[in-house]
């Protein structure tokens, strides 16, 4: 079902949604709203006046539910449509006709109506109303180990987030917290000074991040037998753990970096230098970008300081320990702790010092994290926090939580070195795309610079499609050889699809010129209304894609494009029509629909291939 809303409705934010530029739908939703003083003599609320595309088995292009409706004009659904119908009829020049099935009045609109939206676009006033600053935190990695199939589908969501925000209006903002402190770091900083050799992406010719990931690993593989090793001397399973001398030796490596000692803090900047070039090589790779690159190890001390603010303001409260909490039990929650005995930060004492200087930077109304649901908790906290500490901002924190990743073989887990690295993954799907590509035999005039460009092409798109397809909040199992399939619900198959209009154009050798065209009298055939009907669907899919923060709905709405386009391709001859008018009409569809796919994939951060 589409939102038709034209009316500002109110958020949780206190502050409004944007506005739709005024399209057919609104236009009737509005005129009906307004006539129904006259037509039955009482007001309706605007969103009491319900719209959708007519189904496809029935006769019209919008319809009107009377249902809704039956309080209000005291009349039969029949009888109530029947005044309606006659009224917008009577009224709006652009309705031909309408039929009345139940409670639904059936609205179809005149062909001059299709033909003016394809050679002039939407006749809309846009709306100018000033939109709130938003700022999108996603990727937001742990330098102690390499981007891994996780990790995509959050850059991959937040890039695609941003894009749709930005598409909307929107003032956007990009960041990307760097998680580079803490006892995962130590972890690998303390296994690569035991084992390491002095190994570095130099004299290994390994990816820095894949190298430090690599003494993550071996930690735990260390952590592991000398917890078998005590639990054999006597100890209990948690006794082991706790006291297991490699994991206390980097809980010392910890305090030490926190209280400033010059051999941990230099060896702590070396290897996260080594992860810091090995992540912009991923990024590249992915096409994600940042405006805005904040770090921990920044922003842990000024959380301390609202620590010390809350104190005063009663807000946390200090245990016998010198550990210090706040009760959120009247919330509904429970007790959280704030900053350990030992005076060491946690997650949440970073994410208040970064909420403060993220806020003092970009002075956003919405600050948007993009992190997986296992988080859910963490964002609560959060923002009850920063409510009660009187923060203008809290009230527009919003946690964009998305399900996990899973692979037909499992759940991947980076301690025991089973993640599926990002970089493997690009390689894998590029290596799948080039081998169904080459077996088509349709590239062999390709330059082998243009065949990788094509091969990496297909294989991103493939993946992101993928990942963006599904809704944001449930879970994924990914299937690599499934993604690439040129048939099917893929990006592969969309990408195709916009290959085949350009190909179509080449061979017209010239583009349609829609000022120049001129339709009178042209009959349209159901696959072009079909085409039209979609391709005018594009502004209201992506306010939308904005209002629902769902990307999965602007690659659907692509892959159905390419659906009807490829139906119309079949049934309706474009180089071959009829007459000449026909011919120009159906370029310019081609045109339009292959412009509509680029700019659709565009916005999520997908590339299409001029030639496939």
């Amino acid at each position: 079902m589409l939102n038709f809303q034209y009316q500002r409705k109110s958020n949780n934010f206190g502050r409004h949604n944007f506005v739709f530029t005024m399209n057919i739908f609104q236009e009737i939703q509005l005129q009906v709203q307004q006539a129904f003083p006259a037509l039955f003599g009482s007001e309706v609320e605007l969103n009491k006046v319900t719209i959708n595309e007519t189904l496809k088995e029935f006769e019209g292009d919008i319809t009107l539910v009377v249902f809704p409706l039956l309080k209000l004009t005291q009349k039969k659904p029949e009888e109530s449509a029947k005044i309606i119908g006659d009224f917008l009829v009577a009224t709006n020049s652009k309705i031909a006709s309408y039929n009345v099935i139940k409670g639904f009045l059936n609205i179809v609109l005149k062909p001059d109506f299709w033909i003016h939206f394809a050679l002039h676009g939407v006749s809309a006033t846009a709306c100018k109303e000033t939109k709130e600053a938003v700022l999108i935190e996603y990727s937001s990695p742990n330098t102690n180990k390499p981007i891994h199939l996780g990790h995509v589908r959050n850059n991959v969501l937040g890039y695609a987030l941003a894009g749709i925000f930005k598409a909307n209006g929107y003032p956007t903002f990009k960041a990307n917290l760097i998680n580079d402190r803490g006892i995962h770091i130590c972890k690998s900083m303390l296994a690569w000074q035991k084992f390491g050799n002095g190994e570095t992406p130099e004299n290994t010719g390994m990816k820095g991040d894949k190298l430090v990931g690599k003494y993550y690993v071996e930690f735990d593989k260390q952590y592991k037998k000398e917890i078998e090793t005590l639990i054999a001397q006597g100890k209990t399973k948690e006794e082991a753990e706790k006291q297991a001398p490699i994991l206390v030796e980097a809980q010392a490596m910890l305090l030490k970096w926190e209280q400033g000692d010059r051999e941990t803090v230099n060896l702590w900047k070396q290897m996260n230098s080594w992860v810091y070039a090995g992540f912009e090589v991923t990024y590249k790779r992915l096409g994600v970008d940042f405006d805005k690159y904040y770090y921990e190890s920044n922003t842990y001390l000024l959380g301390k300081d609202i620590i010390e603010e809350g104190l005063k303001k009663g807000v946390f409260y200090k245990k016998e320990n010198g550990s210090v909490w706040i009760d959120l039990t009247a919330d509904g929650l429970d007790e959280k702790l704030v900053l350990r005995a030992d005076g060491t930060s946690v997650y949440i004492t970073q994410d208040l010092g970064t909420a403060d200087i993220k806020y003092n930077d970009f002075h956003m109304n919405r600050s948007i994290y993009v992190v997986g649901n296992e988080q859910d908790y963490h964002f609560k906290v959060l923002k009850l926090i920063l409510q009660k500490l009187g923060r203008p901002y809290a009230d527009g924190i919003q946690h964009y939580s998305y399900g996990m990743v899973d692979l037909p073989s499992g759940k991947m887990k980076s301690r025991e070195g089973t993640v599926v690295d990002a970089d493997d993954l690009m390689d894998d799907t590029i290596a799948a795309a080039k081998e169904q590509t080459e077996a088509l035999g349709k590239i062999d005039d390709f330059t082998e610079e243009e065949k990788n460009a094509l091969f990496k092409t297909i294989g991103m798109g493939a993946l992101k499609f993928f990942l963006l397809r599904v809704d944001p909040k449930k879970r994924i199992l990914f299937d690599p050889k499934e993604s690439i399939d040129l048939q099917g619900y893929t990006g592969p198959f969309v990408q195709y699809t916009y290959a085949r209009t350009r190909s179509v154009l080449r061979k017209n050798n010239e583009q349609p010129a829609a000022e120049h065209l001129q339709l009178p009298n042209y009959s349209l055939h159901n696959a072009e209304k079909e085409l039209l009907k979609i391709l005018y669907k594009q502004d209201i899919i992506l306010a939308e894609s904005c209002n629902d923060m769902n990307p999965a709905k602007m690659v659907d709405y692509a892959y159905d494009i390419a659906k009807t386009y490829n139906k119309f391709y079949n049934e309706c001859s474009i180089l071959a029509a009829e007459n000449e008018m026909a011919k120009k009409f159906r370029l310019l569809l081609t045109e339009k629909t292959g412009n509509t796919i680029k700019q659709c994939f565009s916005i999520v951060g997908i590339d299409v291939p001029e030639r496939m």
